[in-house]
């Protein structure tokens, strides 16, 4: 297992205008895709993520991706 010196975690929702309207949209794959590339610009690594589903309004639920990041210090 490979340990890091420092960790991130980052919180990506699905939209709520599209879970309002059709009652589900997806998670946000281009903006998740720019997200990991930019961290890993920055020498950030994925170490680990989850897809929490949880109620949205009342009658709706809608998912979200949590991503936990890791790197090591230069």
């Amino acid at each position: 297992m490979t340990q890091y010196d420092e960790y991130k975690v980052i919180h990506v929702v699905e939209g709520g205008c599209g879970t309002l309207l059709l009652g589900s949209s997806g998670l946000p794959l281009k903006k998740l895709e720019a997200t990991l590339n930019r961290e890993a610009q920055d020498g950030w690594q994925l170490v680990f993520q989850v897809i929490e589903n949880k109620r949205f309004m009342l009658f709706w639920s809608r998912e979200a991706v949590i991503l936990t990041l890791g790197r090591k210090r230069a």
